[in-house]
């Protein structure tokens, strides 16, 4: 949007809600002095019970905080004196100031200091920010100490990120280094599980090395009442599928279809589904959404050839099922985009 002004979107909602609620008072303005119901804004009385005072009205319209200024008297008297610009946040209750600057990010919350130095310095505001964006960390479920800043926190967590796309072993060091993560299986595959600032090329990597926290990772995944292509995608978003078939490949579809048969006992019982034949099915799902996708593939598998090459290889799956897996791919497109 090129009117939306360079310090960011959050502030121009900012500049907008002032203009609102200056409109806002202008209606006010015109019926101060006559019947609120010339406002539009007003709804009828309950039967049986008499219209409210323009009094209780605008009371009601326009509550009194009990700290800081009113704000309607306050774009009034600031409508009033012409003043260009945007509002001054710090004369709006503190509450107020906190939620209007939680919706900017970290670049626009640092120019928002610039202005507002100890809103835009608020623990809880970085506190957000952190979490946000790194889910988890280990640091999160310790004992923080007196003096401790969220906002360094994320300065560093951004540092680690940016190291990690470097290079995956310093990025993990550096993480460890400052006690942001602990060395363990399942901390770590949190941390990767709940993060989206991660490279998934150096990821991809890094799980490849640590197979025991690759192992820790595939089980915070929930298949529960997922059909299976929709689980398999959903699957290789947090965990990226490698560009070439291997050995790699070969061990994440062995996982995930473990994975998938545990969290869904149900379907393993009246389908006939095994870890063996979740397997042969997901091989067939990428192979088909390649067929289906690739602009090279001039002659695209048919529903039936899809059917009768499938259940080749799982003849216990019935056709139905095969079916329905390929009009997902058809119609949703790749498991591993």
């Amino acid at each position: 949007m090129s009117s939306i002004p360079p310090m960011g979107q959050g502030l121009w909602r900012v500049a907008r809600n002032q203009q609102l609620q200056q409109d806002y008072g202008d209606q006010w303005d015109a019926g101060a002095d006559g019947d609120p119901q010339d406002l539009g804004m007003e709804m009828g009385p309950a039967p049986g019970h008499a219209p409210p005072s323009p009094l209780a009205w605008a009371s009601r319209r326009h509550p009194q905080h009990c700290q800081g200024a009113d704000i309607y008297q306050l774009l009034r008297a600031r409508r009033g004196k012409e003043q260009p610009g945007f509002i001054d946040l710090e004369m709006l209750p503190p509450e107020l100031s906190i939620t209007i600057l939680s919706y900017l990010n970290a670049t626009d919350l640092c120019l928002a200091s610039c202005v507002w130095q100890d809103l835009g310095h608020d623990e809880y505001l970085w506190q957000g920010l952190c979490k946000s964006t790194w889910g988890h960390c280990s640091i999160y479920n310790r004992r923080l100490p007196s003096g401790f800043s969220y906002r360094r926190l994320y300065m560093q967590l951004d540092e680690g990120s940016l190291t990690f796309n470097a290079n995956h072993q310093e990025g993990i060091s550096y993480f460890m280094s400052r006690g942001i993560l602990v060395d363990h299986p399942k901390e770590l595959a949190k941390f990767i599980f709940c993060t989206r600032t991660l490279n998934w090329k150096m990821l991809r990597v890094y799980l490849d090395e640590r197979r025991d926290v690759l192992d820790e990772l595939v089980t915070l995944h929930n298949f529960s009442n997922q059909f299976l292509p929709n689980a398999l995608r959903d699957f290789f978003r947090h965990i990226h599928a490698p560009e070439e078939r291997g050995e790699y490949l070969e061990t994440l579809i062995t996982k995930f279809s473990h994975r998938f048969c545990a969290c869904n006992p149900a379907l393993v019982r009246e389908v006939g589904l095994s870890p063996d034949a979740v397997y042969v099915l997901c091989y067939s799902l990428i192979l088909l959404s390649i067929d289906l996708t690739s602009p090279h593939v001039k002659n695209k598998m048919s529903k039936r050839e899809f059917i009768r090459n499938t259940r080749r290889a799982a003849q216990n799956i019935s056709e139905d099922f095969v079916g329905h897996l390929y009009d997902n791919i058809y119609l949703i497109g790749h498991v591993a985009a």
